[in-house]
């Protein structure tokens, strides 16, 4: 099969972009009678008006708008944005404590009132890009406040990292599970990866020692106790003092832990870290590549000792593959990096997208069919991922792939 070329691959992506995944979360889920966004929506796009309101859905599309609309100019994703953050910022924030919510009903009353620092983290994130491209200072100030937050509550001083989950007024829990899929431990990858994420797009809004310190030692974190000794994989859950406490790996996380590293170290600015950084992630590169990629050039799920133990291609892991394995392309010049991400997003383009009804699938099964049953829209299934890749390829693919790695 001939791979896309950069050329191509930036037209299929802009077109996925502007044509299916922007117009559907801009048609489709708006909460015109309660305000907001809509809970949960099926796979075929029946709403269910019952459904909770999550923190990371509202965050995400808060990010989503804001970024989206930097590369648009569109004013209806600028008018998105703007609902996004009045919503999160007048329902899910909590104003006597600090922070955010966890979980709203579907009128914007409190339902979970937990300070899941992953949450917290989607929260910078996103009000740092809103700050960026609309220039509001209160959504800087709010993203610095959590900051503070997290750092004053949150951080295992005697350890080093985060915990996983604190109460309304920021006490420890017992149950620090993220969902209900997640092993109760203190420590998880998950966490540091997205506080990560959070923390560079913070210090990008706002370039301070404390911001860039917090970031350097995040990149350590994951350098020291996440990644498995052969530096290969991320491993997944951790007790107080960094023992690991499982034994498996996803490798749609390890892709993107491969290039957020890299994102993170080159916001520091550090010449000499981001080397490090990038010889680090083409190595997990070329160990998703050589594990983790089936023959129709989707990526399985999860893995163990160098097995497959879930071959479910679920819409984020693909996306991430995409810039993942372009990342590793642009770092090193070797074409396997930039057959695989072409590949991949085919595999998206051919099985992943929904044709019919808009938008990405959840999950296709080892048998090459969508599992329809599971929804296109709830609290995890978010623009983010899928609209994050096409950003991220329309602003690689005008750049020449880059050698500093072999500096």
């Amino acid at each position: 099969m001939a791979v896309l070329s950069d050329k191509e691959l930036a037209a299929s992506v802009r077109r996925e972009l502007l044509e299916d995944i922007l117009p559907f979360w801009r048609r489709r889920t708006l909460d015109k009678q309660r305000g907001g966004f809509i809970g949960r929506m099926s796979n075929g796009l029946r709403v269910r008006p019952d459904a909770p309101k999550g923190l990371i859905l509202n965050a995400r599309i808060l990010w989503t708008f804001s970024a989206a609309c930097c590369y648009t100019q569109n004013d209806e994703d600028a008018a998105l944005a703007q609902r996004a953050y009045e919503y999160l910022t007048q329902y899910f924030l909590d104003r006597h404590h600090g922070g955010f919510f966890w979980e709203l009903d579907p009128n914007g009353a409190v339902l979970d009132d937990k300070k899941k620092i992953y949450g917290q983290a989607f929260c910078i994130y996103a009000l740092a890009e809103y700050y960026r491209v609309f220039n509001e200072p209160v959504a800087l100030l709010q993203a610095l406040d959590v900051f503070d937050l997290i750092e004053a509550h949150a951080v295992d001083r005697r350890h080093g990292g985060y915990l996983e989950v604190l109460s309304r007024d920021w006490r420890p829990c017992k149950d620090m599970r993220l969902s209900d899929k997640d092993m109760n431990e203190k420590k998880s990858m998950n966490n540091h990866l997205h506080i990560l994420e959070a923390y560079t797009g913070l210090l990008g809004a706002s370039p301070e020692l404390r911001h860039a310190d917090r970031l350097r030692d995040l990149i350590n974190i994951f350098q020291r106790h996440i990644l498995n000794a052969e530096q290969t994989h991320f491993q997944h859950f951790f007790d107080e003092a960094w023992t690991p406490r499982s034994d498996s790996y996803t490798f749609g996380h390890d892709i993107e832990g491969s290039w957020l590293l890299c994102e993170a170290a080159a916001e520091l600015g550090d010449k000499r870290l981001l080397r490090q950084v990038r010889t680090l992630a083409t190595k997990m590169a070329r160990r998703v590549l050589a594990e983790g990629v089936d023959a129709d050039g989707g990526l399985f799920y999860e893995g163990r000792d160098g097995r497959i133990i879930n071959p479910n291609k679920e819409w984020w892991p693909q996306a991430e593959a995409v810039v993942g394995f372009y990342n590793a392309w642009q770092l090193t010049g070797d074409r396997a990096f930039r057959r695989a991400a072409a590949r991949c997003w085919q595999f998206i383009m051919d099985r992943v997208v929904d044709h019919k009804h808009g938008e990405w699938f959840w999950c296709i099964r080892p048998d090459g069919t969508p599992d329809r049953s599971q929804p296109k829209v709830s609290p995890w299934k978010c623009p983010y991922h899928n609209s994050r890749c096409c950003l991220e390829i329309i602003r690689r693919t005008q750049t020449e792939p880059n050698a500093t790695v072999h500096e």
